[in-house]
């Protein structure tokens, strides 16, 4: 079995008259934590997008546990979940009639006893019976994470999975999200927060005007920034600082050529 969770190899996508992805190529390893790291309209979504099989690509092919996005959607889709930037939730019904719907939805018995299960391990079992509508910004999201796993996917993809939420419940998001790749799931992580990369990421990808500029572990990338020192004391970069750094680079070589 190959150790490759997710193959991009030169995928395109354009829309209207702007081309968004520029022949993306990376990989991802199973069990690993990958962030793809960018801007806002910088192609994080449309990547998830076409991985998750909602967008077809312009050209070039993407696969997930070696199942090609385009030709093998079904079975893509067995093997994935998705939590978007905005929860999925039904508002008007309970955390645990959420969790229900879902696993009836993909035929899984017991689902009563799977929604429990789920609730207590993400700490909303006293919130069970409460409409989601009172739920906070991060109970929602942990809801929505339960829910993502219900069917055991090989593979998570989490777009921009903290937007709006505060510092504590971000924080909550990053335990689960460590606790699931620890369990062995993969994990695409779309995120514009740098903080949040350098906290969650085994690799780092920056996607840059349609186009991966670097792709590495954070020491890797550190690696690439000249050490700077205040006094005696040697300061390492931030991975904020990084990332401006080979933004500015990218743009320097692309104006000079």
């Amino acid at each position: 079995m190959s150790n490759e969770a997710i193959l991009v190899n030169g995928l395109k996508k354009s829309f209207k008259d702007k081309e968004v992805l520029k022949g993306v190529n990376f990989e991802v390893s199973r069990g690993e934590i990958f962030a793809l790291l960018g801007s806002n309209g910088a192609g994080k979504t449309t990547m998830v997008h076409i991985l998750s099989t909602l967008l077809s690509p312009d050209a070039g092919k993407g696969s997930i546990c070696g199942y090609d996005v385009q030709q093998q959607p079904d079975l893509v889709r067995q093997n994935i979940s998705m939590t978007g930037q905005f929860t999925a939730l039904d508002s008007m019904q309970t955390g645990r009639e959420n969790l229900i719907m879902i696993a009836k939805l993909w035929g899984i018995p017991k689902s009563y006893q799977v929604a429990d299960n789920l609730l207590m391990r993400f700490g909303l079992t006293d919130a069970a019976n409460l409409r989601v509508d009172k739920y906070s910004g991060g109970m929602k999201r942990r809801l929505d994470i339960a829910m993502s796993l219900i069917g055991q996917p090989t593979v998570i993809f989490l777009d921009e999975p903290t937007t709006g939420l505060d510092p504590e419940a971000r924080m909550e998001v990053w335990d689960i999200v460590k606790e699931l790749a620890d369990g062995g799931t993969t994990i695409l992580l779309t995120t514009q927060y740098l903080e949040e990369a350098e906290q969650l990421a085994d690799r780092i990808a920056i996607l840059h005007g349609g186009e991966i500029i670097t792709t590495g572990t954070l020491a890797e990338l550190k690696g690439m920034f000249p050490p700077m020192k205040v006094e005696y004391i040697e300061k390492q970069p931030t991975l904020e600082e990084i990332f401006l750094e080979i933004v500015r680079r990218k743009g320097v070589e692309t104006n000079g050529k």
